[in-house]
């Protein structure tokens, strides 16, 4: 096959819509419901719990405001208010998945909280039950775990949530890449005691932005709504007597996600055969996708993703913000290969880096099953990586998962990747 840059890019993963959106955007236009109460808000919240099979969604700006509600409620859940505007985990560790993207970790530090990342496990690419354990056996205080379903893949959900009430620790459900994906025939989002989800533009359904809350306490939704709307009172003036966020999701935004929660299936299909035909098509070649517990989990397979053999590594270094790698026949690296996407007008991107290599936490505590148990670095041990989540993300890379993306143009991108062996 004669490789030739496509015309019009093959993206990592955009929005697919499908125009019910539109029709609810102009309900909003039309009867003036333009900020953040409406029809399209209460529908959207209705909807979504349904989905989940929770009790209470509360909609907001972001998935990110949805974590950062969900932190502050544990904070104070778990050591009550704090008067000294430092927030509510102030001087408290948490327990935090490692490979992620930082907005899981910022808000834990948003609310005075210590992150401590724990390392990731090969099965599924998520947070390890076996450093988490240790890590309680290091902390035995700690009282909060935040969890990652890493791409719509969900974790070790049984074993983690046993550790959590062993150690009595409250856990937090980032769902953000995983909503639809379920675990055990429960759905991502249902096992924290706060969860949240994202709508991003890149997410499985979107609303160009967006987030949801999930509980089932009718106390602590009721809490996140008001704090969302800047903690007004019930006074028939403006009355404030706690610290407010401006978090809600306008109506506007909750019309494109209603117009979207219906497809919702439909592109987890189109997503699952995307990571099928990669599959298929990388038989041979000494790479494997970024794996799922088939026998308890079904994924959103939001994104597809490899990982390099080890023994058919090529030289590859990479420093704060830039990578070179050398050439070798039968070998390949993630550089190299999205270097060559590129070079086609095809976007990949490298898997998260994780949390404990990034400057701003290189001096939070890292906890690793492997090796000493604990590191401060992407320490080597006899030429291997010392962490599971530095070596995914030194050998893994994201595929263009674009649902929109032909079969045609995907057996291109199999075949641009098989050129770089």
């Amino acid at each position: 096959m004669e490789l030739k840059p496509f015309e019009s890019k093959v993206w990592l993963s955009t929005p697919t819509m499908h125009g019910d959106e539109i029709v609810y955007i102009t309900e909003a236009y039309d009867s003036n419901w333009m900020s953040t109460i409406g029809t399209n808000i209460d529908t959207v919240e209705s909807l979504i719990a349904e989905k989940i099979g929770c009790q209470h969604a509360a909609a907001l700006a972001s998935g990110t405001s949805a974590l950062h509600l969900s932190v502050k409620l544990a904070g104070e859940k778990l050591y009550g208010i704090t008067k000294t505007g430092k927030g509510a985990l102030c001087g408290h560790k948490v327990f935090c998945s490692d490979v992620t993207f930082s907005a899981t970790i910022n808000p834990v530090i948003y609310e005075g909280g210590e992150p401590v990342f724990i390392d990731t496990e090969y099965d599924t690419w998520n947070m390890d039950p076996a450093a988490l354990e240790k890590a309680f056996e290091m902390y035995p205080d700690v009282r909060l775990v935040v969890l990652v379903h890493l791409y719509g893949i969900p974790g070790k959900i049984d074993e983690i949530k046993e550790i959590c009430k062993k150690h009595n620790a409250l856990l937090i459900e980032d769902a953000a890449e995983s909503l639809g994906a379920s675990y055990k025939g429960v759905q991502t989002g249902r096992f924290g005691d706060y969860s949240a989800i994202s709508f991003n533009g890149n997410k499985i359904i979107t609303g160009s932005s967006g987030g949801m809350f999930l509980t089932d306490s009718t106390e602590d939704v009721e809490k996140v709504r008001k704090w969302s709307t800047q903690s007004r009172e019930a006074a028939p003036w403006y009355q404030h007597e706690e610290i407010g966020y401006n978090y809600r999701m306008s109506n506007v935004i909750a019309g494109v996600v209603r117009g979207q929660i219906p497809y919702l299936d439909e592109h987890i299909a189109q997503k699952k055969a995307i990571y099928e035909r990669y599959k298929e098509g990388f038989k041979g070649l000494p790479v494997s996708m970024n794996p799922y517990d088939s026998e308890n989990s079904e994924p959103n397979f939001w994104l597809s993703c490899i990982i390099i053999d080890k023994d058919a590594m090529c030289r590859q270094v990479r420093s704060g913000s830039d990578a070179l790698y050398i050439s070798e026949d039968g070998k390949s690296c993630p550089t190299e290969i999205l270097e060559k996407l590129a070079k086609y007008n095809a976007e990949g991107r490298p898997v998260w880096k994780p949390m404990h290599a990034q400057p701003i936490f290189r001096k939070n505590d890292f906890i690793t099953a492997m090796g000493s148990g604990r590191a401060k670095t992407n320490a080597y041990i006899k030429g291997d990586f010392a962490d599971v989540g530095s070596d995914i993300f030194n050998r893994g890379l994201c595929l263009p998962s674009d649902n929109k993306m032909t079969p045609e143009e995907q057996d291109i991108i199999i075949e641009i990747i098989k050129s770089c062996f």
